[in-house]
């Protein structure tokens, strides 16, 4: 090789260098820059984001608990936890992402309201969620002789629905920060805020007396009561807001049991689901969305982050084998015996129930919740948008 040459490569070597070295310093998204841009996340929803409020709520009501049992939890935990799901939530994953501790339930353990005194234990974040919750106040339920969780005592829905939650979380604020307006602002400017899911209780209970164009009625009113939380959480001080969507609600499998005598042309022939109730979920999705924009043009600092529910799970229905999951994915994984391996009357841990060999196989765990393989898939499409909406600062 000439003098020449040698000193050309020289130079192409160090222009090389010099481009690694550019690009190891620009941060990547899941570096720890753009993780710990948040020190805290506070969680209001359903059992879709319950870390464990649910056994609280249930004991108020001297109602048994099934998620308290074997094998709820035993795929990462490795015992119960309160959690609907064989290991981790899609939250869970979040808080690993942000590198956060897991988000811990507000009322327990040891599932009492909490004192004052351990307001300190929530400064990196609360679950106000509890499994079966509403968007609607319980009210509304029971003056149109809606039930519950069927084959459940007549006290469905509980009272806690996300009003309720809203209350809980203003009484624990004073142990987060003193009632000076601009400590509370700059606290809750660095928290991450979840305002759901919601609305999925408020349908499927309605199902059992209610017609789809009955239903339907309803969303306008649950959308109304999800953006009015989303201002009232604005107002305390949250700038970053995440607002998931509905689930393809006729996928479910415990819907497929509420309308046994759907005729064949009811169902999608692609995907096995029924096209009344997934259309019901699109025109939620579709007012939520239209409902936020115009909350983001009304409050133009904060960031209001849509999180797709729907689409992840219609993605794993469509091609369960591109995610490891079984041909016949609306079987769940744990319950049964009945169509999908889904009954009403004996719920997962039961006796009579069966539980999969491999819930990763699986994208239902007990009848409308996910396994943590399923969660796992739907956290990453939400850290995407948080992401996004993050790097893009106040643009929405």
């Amino acid at each position: 090789m000439t003098p020449g040459r040698r000193s050309n490569m020289r130079i192409r070597l160090a222009i090389c260098a010099l481009l690694l070295l550019a690009l190891s310093a620009e941060p990547s998204t899941s570096s720890p820059v753009h993780r710990r841009r948040y020190h805290s996340i506070f969680v209001f929803g359903d059992s879709f984001a319950d870390t464990g409020n649910n056994p609280a709520v249930f004991a108020w009501y001297s109602v048994f608990d099934p998620v308290m049992r074997s094998p709820y939890g035993t795929t990462f935990f490795g015992r119960p936890t309160g959690r609907n799901s064989d290991g981790r939530l899609i939250l869970d994953f979040i808080a690993e992402s942000l590198e956060l501790p897991y988000v811990p339930p507000y009322l327990g353990p040891p599932f009492a309201f909490p004192s004052p005194a351990d307001g300190g234990r929530f400064r990196q974040g609360a679950s106000f969620a509890v499994g079966a919750a509403t968007a609607l106040d319980v009210e509304f339920f029971r003056e149109r002789d809606i039930p519950g969780i069927p084959g459940a005592p007549s006290r469905f829905p509980f009272n806690s629905s996300l009003g309720v939650q809203l209350e809980w979380f203003e009484s624990m604020k004073p142990s987060l920060c003193r009632a000076i307006q601009a400590e509370c602002k700059d606290f809750f400017a660095g928290s991450l805020f979840f305002v759901g899911e919601f609305g999925v209780n408020d349908y499927h209970f309605s199902f059992q007396t209610k017609s789809v164009r009955e239903v339907r009625s309803y969303v306008p009113r649950v959308v109304r009561e999800i953006s009015m939380a989303v201002e009232r959480l604005i107002e305390h001080g949250a700038t970053t807001l995440v607002v998931p969507g509905a689930i393809p609600s006729g996928c479910s499998p415990p819907v497929f049991a509420m309308f046994p005598d759907a005729r064949p042309t009811e169902y999608d022939s692609r995907t096995g689901c029924l096209k009344a109730q997934n259309e019901l979920s699109i025109h939620h999705n579709t007012l939520l969305q239209a409902s936020l924009k115009k909350l983001r043009a009304k409050h133009p600092r904060a960031r209001i982050i849509y999180a797709d529910f729907f689409s992840p799970v219609m993605e794993m229905v469509e091609s369960p084998r591109k995610f490891g999951f079984r041909e016949d994915v609306l079987t769940v994984c744990c319950g049964g015996p009945g169509r999908h391996n889904y009954n009403g009357s004996a719920y997962c841990g039961d006796p009579a129930a069966t539980t999969c060999s491999d819930p990763s196989a699986s994208l239902y765990w007990d009848g409308v919740h996910f396994t943590e393989a399923a969660n796992r898939y739907i956290a990453g499409g939400w850290l995407s948008s948080i992401q996004r909406h993050s790097d893009a600062g106040h643009k929405n």
